[in-house]
């Protein structure tokens, strides 16, 4: 599989319906999902996570941070859309316990 090949529609619908609740952005084609959590401690503990993750596999999501609240944002700059990198990062984000 290319990871820097940028996903159609088709492929996108296919690959959302395999993670929860991520959110689909046409306009800025990026996935999304708020996390919540209790307390501030929690939230950034999360962030960490997904920082030390991130560097591992080289995807670095955008990631907006309030008390007991992360959103996160995945989008591949290199293909200006959303490619398998972007569905993987999901789902390793979405396997970290909280």
């Amino acid at each position: 599989m290319n990871e820097f090949k940028a996903f159609s529609n088709d492929e996108i619908s296919k690959e959302l319906k395999n993670l929860d609740q991520w959110n689909f952005n046409k306009d800025s084609m990026e996935i999304s999902k708020t996390f919540t959590f209790k307390g501030y401690y929690k939230t950034i503990a999360f962030v960490n996570s997904i920082a030390w993750q991130a560097q591992k596999h080289n995807h670095h999501p955008d990631l907006v941070v309030s008390f007991g609240k992360c959103t996160v944002s995945l989008t591949t700059h290199d293909v200006d859309g959303l490619s398998y990198k972007d569905f993987q990062m999901a789902n390793i984000i979405d396997s970290l316990s909280f």
